[in-house]
């Protein structure tokens, strides 16, 4: 049986000197922070670290609005998620097919091509439109900066596989759908999770800018209605909820991808 304690004991020697160079990181922005609130006069006010923390705190059991600001983190999320995943599945879908099939490139790569330049945020008003002001049309624009990365990872992935790969396998015998499942989809998935990292960090951007265009709830809601209040420290707060949810987001991908390509990491 394993010691947690001891396992913790290696883990921090072996990680110490970066954990100093991250309280050093922290400390120097709290101390130029406090500064910053010191020296700030007339329009610029910029509250003390000890109110903004205070008030995140705070604000985890009172609500901002009707909800709490965990409440609001996890509305956000929940948007995140859904129109990530649909993405992320169509997106792989469509990505591996044009890389297999010079027909489905031909057909789908023109119009990708032709879509793929246009920022989520421009979909809005179209997708207020089409979607009412709700949950559905902030998915669509989730939807829309998650599918394009996903789809370019995916099809360079495809193509990326080593072709005696392929023959090989067809050489022992291996039928379409083994090929795909043992050596076409493998080969690609150090390729789709490069894609799914970075839709998801754009996909969290687009649901907060989304929120702040308009919205009843979420994170980004948060910083509107700070803005529209003057209150300079409920926007420091809604901006620290979606670093700390970002950051989060982003380690935990880091996590499921280092598990799930550990072979990836092996071969090299």
């Amino acid at each position: 049986m394993r010691d947690p304690g001891r396992s913790f004991g290696k883990w921090f020697q072996a990680n110490r000197q970066a954990l100093v160079w991250v309280l050093i990181s922290f400390a120097t922005l709290l101390a130029a922070w406090q500064l910053a609130s010191v020296f700030s006069a007339g329009r610029v006010q910029v509250p003390a670290p000890l109110e903004v923390f205070r008030a995140f705190f705070n604000a985890m059991v009172v609500p901002i609005g009707r909800n709490t600001i965990l409440e609001h983190a996890g509305i956000s999320l929940w948007r995140v998620l859904l129109g990530f995943s649909v993405a992320s599945a169509i997106g792989m879908a469509i990505g591996i097919a044009m890389g297999l099939s010079p027909a489905a490139r031909a057909l789908i790569n023109p119009i990708f091509e032709f879509v793929r330049p246009i920022p989520p945020i421009a979909w809005i008003p179209l997708s207020i439109l089409w979607f009412g002001l709700g949950s559905a049309n902030k998915i669509f624009i989730i939807f829309l900066a998650s599918f394009t990365y996903v789809t370019i990872n995916s099809y360079e992935g495809a193509r990326s596989v080593d072709p005696r790969l392929i023959g090989a396998a067809r050489m022992l015998g291996a039928g379409r759908g083994r090929i795909f499942t043992h050596v076409i989809f493998p080969s690609s998935v150090p390729y789709i999770f490069a894609g799914l990292q970075i839709a998801l960090s754009v996909s969290w951007a687009a649901e907060v800018a989304a929120e702040i265009i308009y919205s009843q709830n979420g994170v980004g809601w948060i910083i509107t209605m700070g803005m529209n209040n003057g209150n300079i420290t409920q926007i420091i707060v809604g901006m620290i909820a979606i670093g700390v949810i970002g950051y989060l987001l982003s380690t935990l991908m880091r996590a499921l991808e280092g598990r799930l390509c550990r072979w990836n990491k092996q071969a090299k």
